[in-house]
């Protein structure tokens, strides 16, 4: 190495040529796609949902996340794939992604569908094996590559995905290279070379990996951070709503963004609802109890989750915080009682662990205050959700309350992300707005990975609009 030459900028350097070879290789397998119709696009879909949905399959891989990244719960990580591959399926099959997609005889318009290019995905830890599996299904469903960056705890997941896409990809005649890795080891610079260098991006993670792509330049549709919030009025049914928000807060060690991390209770029902949830298998912490799980939860004093306590076991997060309760050892998921928002107190923020904080609150009003604060400290356009039987109560949390998505007396953790019952999209990888510093205001689906050419005709016997009429009655009124 020259006198002149750094070792960060040969690394650099380094990573930038790896990435660019990848690149080229996903440029020259789309070519070889290119005139693929919509049958054959369809079958790249299934087939890479084939390799990690088939029952034995799936269960290895589960088995293999939970093994190498110490994070969530084998048998949640089996039921989350085998529930969120058919239904991205489910979504995009029967949908056109190829050619011409719609036509408007009145305004002479016709659109096609065209790739957006080669896709960039960061994967987190958390969900290692299911989301680039989803976002793969979606990237060639419209005749997309996409090369995958996973993080160095989800390394061994994201290579198996690999493998046995390509197992597939052979099987159906479909070039390798449509489905790449970043080349090992895992690194930031690999990875921000990625964010520069493809058509597309889409980051799910680290809100430090959110930001740098976001800030790389490339059109992106990376996520935003928080946990929902969920609110619990009067009205709710309290039984229905605690076994709801339980078995979301539990799910997979509580591995996904969409589990609740506070819920805001109203107090004519505060009392029944926490029994409730304790019926559930939440433990609720006492004041010195919820001390110590603050300070071992957040050890620097803010809202940087320590590593350790990361989507674990509530019977771990007590050991680590000291908590002797052998109740607290045998629960489903902890409860700390909520003191207020913001830097000042960590546990009203993001928390991918096994840890609810619940609010107290006298009414309504002030639980959509709550809820407002909540997100504008961490989770700002992510998503709440609301336990309600008045239609009207859920309509006006939707208006007052700025998020993506409202859902209303549903099971967040399933839901957030689409549901065969509730009509949004399926997918793991969900848009906070500009509330949340994202492009996108809506679950990232098959729909972001292709672009269209607009062709327009004249329209015959088009008149022009009749400016008199559309400024009537201003400026006179």
């Amino acid at each position: 190495m020259s006198s002149g030459t750094t070792r960060t900028e040969s690394s650099e350097r380094e990573s930038a040529e790896l990435i660019a070879d990848l690149v080229s290789d996903a440029r020259d397998a789309m070519a070889e796609i290119a005139d693929y119709d919509q049958r054959q696009a369809d079958r790249l879909a299934r087939a890479v949902g084939w390799a990690v949905y088939e029952e034995e399959r799936c269960r290895e891989l589960s088995e293999l996340a939970v093994e190498t990244t110490g994070l969530g719960d084998v048998e949640d990580k089996y039921r989350k794939k085998r529930r969120k591959i058919p239904g991205v399926l489910d979504d995009l099959l029967g949908e056109p992604t190829v050619g011409v997609i719609e036509t408007d005889p009145e305004r002479n318009l016709t659109e096609i569908a065209k790739p957006v290019g080669v896709v960039g995905a960061v994967v987190p830890s958390t969900n290692p094996g299911a989301t680039p599996t989803i976002l793969t299904m979606m990237a060639l469903n419209s005749r997309n590559a996409i090369i995958l960056s996973p993080s160095p705890r989800g390394r061994a997941v994201c290579e198996w995905v690999v493998e046995h896409v390509h197992e597939q990809l052979d099987r159906i005649g479909a070039p390798q290279d449509l489905v790449q890795m970043v080349t090992p080891p895992v690194s930031k610079a690999k990875t921000y070379e990625l964010m520069d260098q493809v058509d597309l991006l889409q980051v799910t993670g680290s809100k430090d990996n959110v930001r740098a792509g976001q800030e790389s330049g490339t059109p992106n549709y990376c996520v935003g951070e928080g946990n929902p919030v969920s609110i619990v009025d009067e009205t709710a049914d309290v039984a229905a709503a605690a076994e709801r928000i339980a078995t979301s807060k539990s799910f997979d060690n509580g591995t996904s963004c969409s589990s609740e991390g506070n819920a805001v209770v109203v107090d004519a029902v505060y009392e029944e609802t926490v029994a409730a949830l304790e019926a559930e298998g939440g433990y609720l912490c006492d004041d010195t109890e919820r001390s110590k799980l603050r300070e071992a939860l957040f050890p620097d004093g803010h809202g940087s989750l320590n590593a350790d306590a990361l989507a674990s076991e509530p019977s771990e997060l007590a050991a680590l915080a000291d908590i002797e309760a052998p109740a607290a050892r045998r629960a489903d998921f902890l409860m700390t009682e909520g003191r207020g928002t913001g830097p000042e107190y960590p546990l009203s923020g993001e928390k991918i662990t096994t840890v609810l904080n619940v609010f107290r609150v006298p009414d309504v009003d002030a639980a959509f205050e709550l809820t407002r604060d909540v997100l504008d400290y961490e989770g700002a356009g992510h998503s709440a959700g609301i336990h309600t039987s008045d239609p009207e109560r859920a309509t006006r949390a939707g208006e007052e309350i700025d998020v993506a998505r409202l859902l209303v007396n549903q099971t967040h953790s399933f839901s957030n992300g689409g549901h065969y019952a509730n009509g949004l999209g399926s997918t793991l990888s969900e848009g906070g707005g500009t509330w949340g510093g994202n492009q996108l205001d809506e679950n990232v689906t098959f729909e972001q990975f292709y672009q269209t050419t607009t062709v327009t005709r004249p329209i015959e016997g088009a008149t022009p609009p009749d400016a008199a009429a559309l400024f009537d009655p201003y400026p006179d009124a």
